[in-house]
């Protein structure tokens, strides 16, 4: 069905609706893995529309005013602003505003993203994206963001739509606001062709992928390889990623014997996580907390067995068939899961565990859900009209 806004281009049916999504996580030369499931959207959504990013670009990463550039083949206005500064937010947000003229949406992105905002609705239809772990898990925030936190919820009131990447952080978005919220999952397309997995013999290695920081628990996931390693499993730990736990990970690893037995590879791209992903047996990542948890899709289209921590949206794909969620932070508890998860899913080849998530998180279903919250987002600003 195709919906007309009064005033605007048809969406649904008709190809070419200009979209501007602005978000303050999006890639640039200073820091290629910041907003990288960002971009990938805005590619999604530049398959059957014109879009341009507007990226509120933290000013450490940035080296001056406003500046327009191609990048991947999408034009990307960089717009400086500094999330904790609501001056600032303010002065970004008047920055913003003639580069909304003349769209048919406006898509934000993230969190931070909607304090420019605070001051007033765009004249277009609003759709808004939320990735955010600090409305799911405050305790992770710093004390300011957490002392804010009440006041800043509101700002989920104003978009006409807002999406969630699963139902775990639908909830207290739906908490926040009476408007729609509607699920449209991160991006993690199927794997082709699959690697087999590894023909099972004494060896068990295990691939952690995420930053060397306290939510990720790193230092948990070497415990972990420690646990097994006394229990007499030949293990060993690759860990994609970087942070400010690399070092004590290492001095850690060193008094417990394991230094032979762990490698930090550091951030990779696409290709090196896949081919890490391809050479291991199992992931293993005992988070704190996340939303999606796309690390541990990817290992499953990679079609990899996971033991993954239980907080956040990962529980609504990882089954029993191919993985564990653990709801304690503890060594013996991971390495039962990680013995029980390699016992199971013995039989299991690389294209049966992929199949459990099949294409649930493919570009083409993201842009899917993108264009049904474009037409509702239209439907509600014409009702507001009404």
């Amino acid at each position: 069905m195709t919906i007309v806004a009064a005033g605007q281009q048809a969406l649904g049916t008709v190809c070419g609706v200009k979209v501007v999504a602005a978000s303050a996580w999006y890639p640039n030369e200073r820091n290629g893995s910041i907003g990288t499931f960002v971009e990938k959207d805005v590619h999604a959504i530049a398959r059957d529309h014109e879009v341009e990013v507007v990226h509120l670009v933290a000013p450490s990463l940035h080296d001056g005013g406003p500046r327009t550039e191609v990048q991947n083949g999408i034009t990307v206005h960089r717009v400086p602003m500094s999330p904790s500064n609501l001056v600032d937010a303010w002065r970004a947000g008047r920055a913003l505003r003639p580069y909304l003229d003349g769209a048919d949406v406006v898509h934000t992105m993230a969190f931070p993203t909607l304090l420019p905002f605070a001051g007033g609705r765009p004249a277009a239809p609003w759709v808004h994206t939320e990735h955010w772990s600090g409305l799911t898990n405050p305790s992770t925030l710093p004390a300011a963001w957490r002392a804010a936190l009440p006041i800043l919820r509101r700002l989920l009131a104003k978009p006409d739509v807002i999406t969630s990447v699963c139902e775990y952080l639908a909830a207290p978005i739906r908490g926040a606001r009476t408007g729609p919220v509607t699920i449209v999952p991160c991006i993690v397309p199927p794997v082709v062709p699959l690697v087999d997995r590894p023909e099972r013999g004494d060896q068990v290695r295990l691939i952690g992928v995420g930053g060397l920081i306290e939510r990720k628990d790193p230092l948990l996931a070497l415990a972990t390889l420690g646990e097994l390693r006394r229990r007499g499993v030949d293990a060993s730990l690759t860990w994609v990623g970087d942070g400010p736990l690399r070092q004590q990970l290492e001095e850690s690893a060193l008094e417990q014997g394991l230094a032979d037995r762990l490698v930090l590879t550091g951030p990779l791209g696409t290709a090196g996580v896949s081919a890490a992903l391809s050479q291991s047996d199992l992931f293993l990542l005992p988070t704190r907390a996340d939303n999606f948890c796309v690390s541990a899709a990817e290992a499953i289209v990679h079609g990899r067995p996971v033991v993954v921590g239980s907080t956040g949206g990962q529980g609504e794909y990882i089954t029993d068939q191919i993985g564990a969620l653990v709801d304690h932070q503890d060594a013996g508890l991971y390495a039962d899961a990680v013995l029980s998860v390699l016992d199971r899913t013995s039989g299991l080849s690389a294209a049966e565990i992929a199949g459990v998530i099949g294409d649930r998180f493919s570009e083409g279903t993201v842009a899917a859900g993108y264009d049904a919250a474009y037409r509702l987002a239209v439907e509600v600003r014409d009702a507001d009209r009404a």
